[in-house]
């Protein structure tokens, strides 16, 4: 009986440990395309961050929040022009990329070239790829795997963590 729940113990033990790296996201573990500790080519301290972004952008942006769905104004931006992160002013997304995913967050099936990074994202107890900024970080949104063609892909984006810039024959 000692010995079945030695065992027993052990093999709890084990598991709790193995699920516990798992949540935690382990970046060397898990195989991140992200390290935690990745540099950015726009690095500034928290301080410097909140002096540039409102608390909600903050939130999002340096915190990995999520803005409510339905609450963005760029979900009904339709005009020519780019999207670009609110963090550092990279275009990260064409207009012509936009589409209406029914989410309540704007989607892109396609960020621009050499604009977003990608890691693995293992809160709430799913495998998630969270999006980010390539040059300052700043986190985006999520990319899933149930979007339109040509690429098949959801780029859900917080449009907090957004600015919008239209072409100039679209801004009048």
């Amino acid at each position: 009986m000692t010995d079945r729940r030695l065992l027993l113990t052990t093999v709890a033990g084990l598991s709790f440990l193995a699920a516990f790296r798992w949540l935690r996201g382990d970046a060397h573990a898990a195989g991140a395309s992200q390290s935690k500790s990745e540099t950015f080519e726009i690095s500034k301290t928290p301080e410097e961050w909140r002096r540039q972004l409102s608390s909600a952008q903050y939130g999002i942006l340096r915190e990995h929040g999520t803005e409510r769905p339905y609450t963005s104004p760029l979900n009904k931006e339709h005009r020519k022009g780019t999207f670009a992160c609110a963090g550092c002013d990279l275009p990260l997304f064409a207009s012509e990329t936009k589409f209406d995913s029914g989410t309540g967050w704007p989607s892109f099936y396609q960020p621009l070239a050499d604009a977003v990074g990608t890691t693995e994202d293992r809160t709430f107890m799913m495998l998630r790829t969270e999006v980010h900024c390539r040059r300052c970080g700043g986190h985006l949104g999520h990319v899933f795997d149930d979007g339109p063609k040509p690429t098949g892909l959801r780029y859900c984006m917080n449009g907090l963590s957004l600015t919008f810039k239209p072409t100039d024959a679209s801004a009048s």
